[in-house]
């Protein structure tokens, strides 16, 4: 993982009463590291939580600026508090450059389906796609109410399907997936509840035409849950995982520091090197590529009988690989 940008907040909006809006510069002016939509960033609150918000402007590759939107959650793990309740204008933060794990690919038609702050990403794409052109796009938005609705009239007026529960209760989506479609790709963000229902009306589509992003994170104990050993290389201590455990609180009572923030694979502070075995990856932070060499701990588990790992610095020809962390921090 690179180091961080050191950003300044150069303007905060409330789009609803619970959705503010931050725009992050460059304190000296200069473009920023590029990206493509879809594309989310890490942010260091000031109350010391690390989390991912998506970019909401379609991608660039000198971008003079990030965009982001967050939705204060009384009821979260503080990270969202802590950014509307402790940033101002000309504050600096600590910000990842951009990764992406719900990347635009290309196709003829497009469905968006967005629930609440899950708008996010689906803004960013959306946006690049009308401004290409060439590509069928119909976009279902999904909200409690216009009044917690954020960007209502730019989606009021682009031909967007806006929906309110409130008013009218549960859209029913089946109409627009019963017929599974090869030029179509289906793309999902929002609550869990939203995402698992699309996937299930989905199931008579390829895979590979269906792409989700739960932004609420994933429950580190779903699923499978089957014991497994992580061998930690720098001393090679073997460590069991159980059923009722994750592999970040097995380390951490061993007594392996290790660093971590939101324990639910979305801002990917936890990453480890992974060295040998096969892992049962289920983070929202890497990529395809980088699912080969690392695991996030907080919320992953193993398909093998035991999983090889160690910090994620570089690796040392003349040793095991240096931590990341500068010997990592308390697990908090």
């Amino acid at each position: 993982m690179g180091e961080d940008l050191r950003l300044r907040v150069a303007e905060t909006e409330d789009l609803t009463p619970s959705v503010r809006r931050f725009v992050l510069v460059d304190p000296a002016g200069g473009p920023l590291p590029g990206y493509r939509s879809g594309a989310h960033v890490a942010v260091s609150t000031p109350a010391g939580h690390r989390r991912s918000y998506s970019l909401v402007e379609p991608g660039s590759r000198a971008p003079q600026r990030y965009v982001l939107c967050v939705r204060r959650d009384v009821a979260g793990r503080g990270g969202s508090v802590s950014m509307h309740d402790d940033v101002a204008v000309g504050d600096e933060l600590a910000v990842s450059e951009p990764a992406n794990a719900f990347p635009l690919r290309r196709a003829r038609r497009y469905l968006f389906i967005a629930g609440g702050i899950g708008i996010t990403p689906v803004r960013s794409m959306v946006g690049e796609l009308r401004a290409r052109g060439g590509a069928q796009v119909t976009v279902l938005y999904l909200t409690r109410s216009p009044g917690e609705t954020a960007f209502l009239d730019e989606f009021a007026t682009d031909g967007t399907v806006l929906h309110h529960s409130s008013l009218h209760g549960r859209l029913d989506l089946w109409p627009y997936l019963a017929e599974p479609d090869d030029d179509a790709r289906v793309y999902c963000c929002g609550p869990t509840e939203l995402v698992q229902e699309v996937l299930a009306l989905t199931v008579h589509w390829r895979p590979s035409r269906v792409h989700v992003e739960d932004f609420a994170g994933v429950d580190a104990l779903g699923g499978r849950r089957t014991p497994f050993t992580a061998v930690w290389v720098p001393t090679g201590a073997r460590v069991p995982v159980g059923a009722d455990a994750t592999l970040l609180a097995a380390l951490a009572g061993a007594g392996i520091a290790v660093d971590a923030s939101c324990a639910s694979g979305t801002c990917g502070t936890c990453r480890l090197r992974l060295l040998s075995g096969e892992a049962e990856h289920r983070d929202l932070v890497l990529t395809e590529q980088e699912r080969s060499a690392f695991v996030m701990p907080c919320v992953s588990r193993a398909v093998s009988e035991e999983l090889v790992v160690g910090p994620a610095g570089p690796v040392d020809a003349a040793g095991p690989p240096r931590p990341a962390f500068g010997g990592g921090a308390a697990v908090h």
